[in-house]
């Protein structure tokens, strides 16, 4: 199962305590770390991620940075993660290293599938269940949804909005590859 930290440096409680968080995620064996703090100035953002990628990572997690292309080739980061309206991942590609990860974050089969045919290398999909940080997307998408999401593509699917430690295996059931989230890894 793939784990994804999607990070929220407010919701830690300032830039060292997520710093804390990125650290904990490295030894825990995530997958991917999203550096996802939106409001940061490019500096700052810049700055932030050059920090967690000089952090021990023993098993060889993925640092993303949100939507800033730029800052993560600038910080030597290995991807990006992508809102679903973005520039198409495959465009990208003519100016990102061998092994450059890109994420989509969706919210319909439609853009799944869009995600899937810009050359994503995985998606996101949600919010699954109710949740607060993710109040804006509408309504949860729910268990049946994800899974008719999952068989629409190829790419893996993680689950996002609302998994918990007690609903995350019912997401991997319905066939996500995996799951994301904030306060899954910030708690």
């Amino acid at each position: 199962m793939l784990r994804c930290y999607i990070t929220d440096r407010k919701a830690a409680g300032g830039e060292d305590a997520l710093l804390g968080y990125i650290r904990r995620a490295l030894l825990d064996r995530v997958d991917y770390v999203q550096i996802r703090e939106k409001d940061m100035a490019a500096r700052d953002l810049l700055a932030l991620v050059r920090r967690a990628m000089d952090f021990s990572n023993p098993y060889h997690a993925r640092i993303l940075v949100n939507s800033r292309a730029d800052i993560a080739l600038a910080a030597c980061a290995n991807g990006v993660h992508l809102p679903a309206d973005s520039i198409a991942p495959k465009i990208l590609r003519a100016i990102t290293p061998s092994g450059f990860r890109i994420g989509v974050s969706t919210h319909s089969i439609d853009e799944l599938r869009a995600a899937e045919a810009g050359g994503a290398d995985f998606a996101v999909f949600g919010p699954v269940f109710p949740s607060v940080s993710k109040p804006g997307y509408g309504p949860p998408r729910g268990l049946a949804l994800l899974a008719d999401a999952v068989r629409a593509v190829t790419i893996p699917v993680l689950a996002l909005g609302g998994v918990s430690h007690q609903n995350a295996a019912r997401c991997i059931d319905a066939g996500a590859a995996g799951i994301a989230g904030i306060s899954l890894f910030q708690s």
